[in-house]
């Protein structure tokens, strides 16, 4: 792998998914919880406190981040549903990296993560076709569908989870 920035490519940019996509990027925000906490799992501290790559997040911040960014995503896709057109705000993820709770133990992550996703794959099971096409304005990105968040969130819990897969295979923790 050429860049351990994005073992997974870049973020998708679509505005419309199919159907078909919609289910696979659901699917793919089902699924993360459980990988994640497969991608953790026996880690001991020192091995939480590695970086993925050089310059880049611990393992530990990775599995604080999820949840954080995951939270964000739900409430601007809520506000999406509930709202015309808001404004979402945006927020530093490298600074919300370096708060105190991403210090601490994977375990209340691993939960809230598991808990958020069940929640929110449930509402977005609930939609009709045309609520994708709802959309929030991001102060630095402009108009975003649901269906963009939804891509661009499917992608980013397998991105993340492969960070931490990546380093363990590349440094042989099994």
């Amino acid at each position: 792998m050429s860049d351990l920035r994005y073992p997974l490519g870049q973020s998708p940019k679509v505005d419309k998914l199919t159907p078909a996509q919609r289910a696979q990027s659901i699917e793919l925000l089902a699924r993360a919880p459980d990988n994640l906490r497969r991608a953790v799992a026996g880690l001991d501290d020192r091995q939480l406190d590695t970086p993925y790559r050089p310059g880049g997040w611990t393992v530990r911040q990775i599995a604080h981040h999820l949840p954080d960014s995951h939270m964000n995503a739900y409430v601007r896709m809520k506000l999406a549903l509930t709202e015309v057109v808001p404004t979402i705000k945006p927020y530093d993820q490298a600074l919300w990296a370096q708060t105190p709770d991403a210090k601490g133990p994977v375990g209340p992550s691993l939960d809230l993560l598991a808990a958020l996703h069940q929640r929110w794959v449930l509402l977005l099971q609930g939609l009709h076709e045309a609520d994708f096409a709802r959309t929030v304005n991001h102060p630095e990105s402009g108009l975003m569908t649901l269906d963009r968040l939804l891509a661009m969130y499917g992608w980013h819990g397998a991105h993340h989870t492969a960070h931490i897969t990546g380093l363990r295979e590349r440094m042989g923790w099994r």
